[in-house]
């Protein structure tokens, strides 16, 4: 697969992706309704075409000429040292075959005044964190999910750039 920047044509692709990836990675978590209720808010294609004109952000795909495999979007924080990583999904038959770290390569290739790329993780998603952690990313502090005060904790790493 090649990491390439998003445009309107893979709205669609990366949408199903996003989808089947919750769905495998958050109905134990939340329950499948309650991802069907976020990817259709989070994951709609009217939310995800106002990230392909973001100021200060990348909004990336991994393609392989067939399918979309994995997509990142990423977009300065008020500080512009500070990247925030939104997303970074890989499909579940792409897992673990370096999908992830191209996109990851990427998008801290696309903010070189960066010193700092941040992401929040589910407690619960193992499979995440572990990722995260063995790409260098340190816990940094733990945050609240804002969705549901009863809801699951989210984790905050960050990793030192440049």
């Amino acid at each position: 697969m090649f990491v390439r920047t998003a445009g309107e044509r893979d709205l669609a692709a990366v949408r199903t992706l996003l989808v089947e990836t919750w769905h495998a990675t958050y109905d134990a978590i939340y329950g499948a309704a309650k991802v069907i209720e976020i990817t259709d808010e989070w994951h709609s294609i009217a939310s995800l075409r106002l990230r392909l004109t973001r100021p200060n952000s990348e909004f990336l795909v991994a393609d392989d000429g067939k399918r979309i495999g994995g997509m990142a979007f990423a977009a300065a924080t008020a500080d512009a040292k500070i990247i925030l990583l939104n997303q970074l999904y890989v499909h579940p038959d792409c897992q673990r075959r370096g999908v992830g770290q191209a996109l990851l390569d990427e998008v801290e290739a696309s903010f070189p005044e960066a010193r700092t790329l941040r992401v929040e993780v589910e407690e619960a998603n193992g499979g995440a964190i572990a990722f995260y952690r063995s790409k260098g990313f340190l816990p940094a502090d733990h945050t609240a999910d804002p969705r549901e005060a009863s809801g699951p904790t989210t984790l905050s790493f960050e990793k030192p750039l440049g």
